[in-house]
């Protein structure tokens, strides 16, 4: 098993340093216009008038951020500043305050509305350039963000965030992230990032209101979201917090087991951490139900039909392999490690574009690689599979 793991770290520094992030470096930056691209089709096609989404531009800020912060290379550094500038001079809403949604391809608004998520990924970046940097502007930019966030989306009464606001903050009708999530005021997705961005801020924020709100995040998923007969998430929910989902998601399951952890363990409440650990391996073994006998996670099922999206998407592989190595550092049960091995002979084969660079959207259960679905764009970015070779390079010792 060591010497696996070790050929698995070889492997994954690799991915990151000779594919993963010179895709992003020779292929998406726009000299034109600035910042970064807002799409390359699973063609691999570049489209350099696409418009350039806000969670694009912070996933990128992030990447570059933390592998600058984890590998002591200076080039990360400038292409993480490169975003930062981008974000600073045309996503930042100056007169409302918060982020736009999405721009056009030469920096101005396409669309205008605060969705609370990216308000989040916005956090989580700016937190991480502002390690590496110690630009204070960003972490001041973070905290104004984050009591934009308290301020707008918290439901004072019932508890957790609403979704989405106008550009001046007042609550939407259509609070959707994407056309496929149901159009419900509270989501498990919206929450889990905002736990994974005020996780990140309290690393360098020692602030009592953001140390309550992060407790209340993790005693959220603890008491409303992991579901307490099957374990898995639910993800959609009404004001009150009734479940308005039948969905399993396999990769969103196995991605908060360790995210909860993480937040736990950076928060410091013993007792707390005590509790997650009773409840997120229970979280891991119920993502690994969606585990193929490829090594691949499967996208989701249908609790109520029982119909599986077969498809294997790029980000569930991803965290999986950082999700079931989490699980062996807590359990030392190898089986986790060889759910990590396994997912990553499985993205080698299948996954990784080793002659285009970055990887492909999906792989089908008969193989096909999806060249419909983007190469780089709104939703595909390098902070899934960046972040898990970041984070497996640090938790693999030698």
């Amino acid at each position: 098993m060591k010497y696996e793991l070790l050929q698995l770290k070889q492997e994954l520094k690799e991915e990151l340093t000779h594919n993963i992030l010179p895709f992003w470096m020779d292929k998406m930056t726009d000299d034109k216009n600035g910042g970064f691209y807002g799409q390359m089709t699973g063609r691999n096609q570049l489209v350099p008038d696409a418009p350039k989404g806000g969670i694009l531009n912070a996933r990128i800020l992030w990447t570059f951020s933390s592998a600058a912060l984890a590998l002591k290379n200076p080039l990360y550094t400038e292409y993480a500043k490169r975003a930062k500038d981008y974000a600073f001079e045309h996503f930042f809403d100056a007169k409302n305050g918060g982020t736009y949604w999405m721009l056009k391809a030469d920096g101005t608004p396409a669309d205008t509305k605060k969705q609370i998520y990216s308000q989040a990924f916005f956090i989580y970046a700016l937190v991480e350039y502002y390690r590496v940097t110690n630009d204070k502007t960003c972490l001041d930019k973070a905290v104004e963000l984050f009591n934009l966030i308290e301020k707008h989306s918290f439901d004072t009464e019932l508890n957790g965030y609403f979704e989405a606001y106008s550009k001046d903050w007042v609550l939407l009708e259509d609070l959707r992230l994407s056309e496929k999530d149901a159009n419900e005021k509270k989501t498990m997705n919206t929450h889990l990032h905002i736990l994974e961005a005020y996780t990140n801020l309290y690393r360098v924020w020692d602030s009592p209101l953001l140390a309550k709100q992060l407790r209340n995040l993790i005693e959220l998923f603890l008491d409303k979201i992991i579901n307490k007969e099957t374990h898995h998430l639910d993800l959609f929910f009404d004001e009150n917090w009734n479940c308005k989902s039948t969905l399993f998601s396999y990769g969103h399951d196995i991605e908060a087991a360790w995210l909860i952890d993480e937040a736990a363990v950076v928060l410091g409440d013993v007792d707390l951490l005590k509790r997650v650990h009773k409840v997120i391996g229970k979280v891991a073994d119920a993502a690994a139900e969606g585990v193929q006998p490829t090594g691949a996670i499967v996208n989701e099922k249908n609790s109520a039909t029982g119909h599986v999206d077969t498809n294997c998407d790029w980000w569930p592989q991803a965290e999986a392999m950082v999700g079931f190595f989490n699980a062996y550092e807590l359990s030392k049960d190898e089986s986790y490690a060889r759910k990590t091995l396994a997912a990553w002979e499985f993205v080698k084969a299948n996954i990784v574009d080793t002659e285009n660079g970055e990887w492909h959207w999906s792989v089908s259960a008969s193989g096909k690689v999806d060249t419909n679905n983007d190469k780089a764009g709104f939703w595909k970015c390098p902070y899934h599979n960046g972040r898990m070779c970041l984070e497996l390079l640090t938790r693999i010792h030698d």
